[in-house]
């Protein structure tokens, strides 16, 4: 189904949206979503609309209530390149240049990325796996609901010029290849998309230490903030890791 975002109202046979309005490529929800129920109830409906659901948490950084879901700085711009020109170990790598310590906190890696996590078997469907996450989100704290056309989710945050990655990149073209990489290796799908923060939800995450371990240096290289934002060193972080089906990145 193609939907070209000009009109102010949603309306998709089979599902009960609350009232919203297009902002540009996507569509919000006016208020944060009463029934949790809801985002379930559009994951499901993903491959009928072509419409992937977003939890948007409440932030007074967006403007709750105007014709652009911007905030001052002007966010959304379109994305510089395209999403598959960009390699996801090749982008990491680069990323992983960052330092944040003298290299203890790095071991059992050095100043060389250590290359891409291997692909994890999956138990269960992203998708139904993503719908149940957001479930949970949506009841914990309020949430709005955001649809953007897309082929996948990974490709929204390039499809909308989402700019919360800016303090350490502004290829949002390459974060969406390495969400692309991370869909096809673990079953991770994009479920809450912040002013500053992503949230996705994994399918088949590492299963030990070993394989939680590479996973955790690519965490690292993808989001800087996020690793020395927690107290511990890679070992450490990545322990966390293991058989989590919830992973969550800032760039604050």
């Amino acid at each position: 189904m193609t939907i070209a975002p000009l009109h102010r109202e949603l309306t998709l046979p089979g599902l009960s949206l609350p009232p919203g309005r297009w902002h540009g490529s996507i569509w919000v929800s006016d208020e944060p979503l009463a029934d949790p129920g809801g985002y379930p109830a559009c994951v499901a409906e993903f491959e009928r609309t072509g419409l992937w659901p977003v939890l948007i948490p409440q932030d007074p950084r967006f403007l709750a209530r105007g014709e652009d879901w911007i905030d001052d700085r002007g966010r959304l711009l379109p994305a510089a390149g395209k999403i598959d020109s960009f390699d996801p170990s090749e982008t990491l790598a680069h990323w992983w240049e960052s330092t944040c310590c003298g290299g203890d906190c790095l071991r059992p890696f050095g100043t060389d990325f250590p290359g891409l996590a291997r692909r994890s078997g999956r138990s269960s469907d992203p998708l139904a796996e993503a719908g149940n996450t957001g479930s949970v989100l949506a009841a914990r704290r309020p949430h709005r609901l955001g649809l953007v056309q897309t082929e996948r989710p990974a490709d929204i945050p390039a499809l909308l010029g989402w700019t919360g990655m800016i303090k350490s990149t502004d290829q949002v073209a390459a974060l969406s290849a390495v969400l692309r990489s991370w869909e096809e290796r673990f079953g991770a799908t994009l479920v809450v998309l912040g002013f500053d923060e992503l949230e996705l939800s994994v399918a088949a995450p590492p299963r030990n230490q070993g394989r939680a371990l590479a996973v955790a240096a690519e965490h690292r290289a993808f989001s800087l903030r996020s690793f020395t934002g927690q107290p511990g060193n890679m070992r450490e972080f990545a322990a966390g890791l293991v058989l989590s089906r919830h992973w969550r990145f800032s760039w604050d």
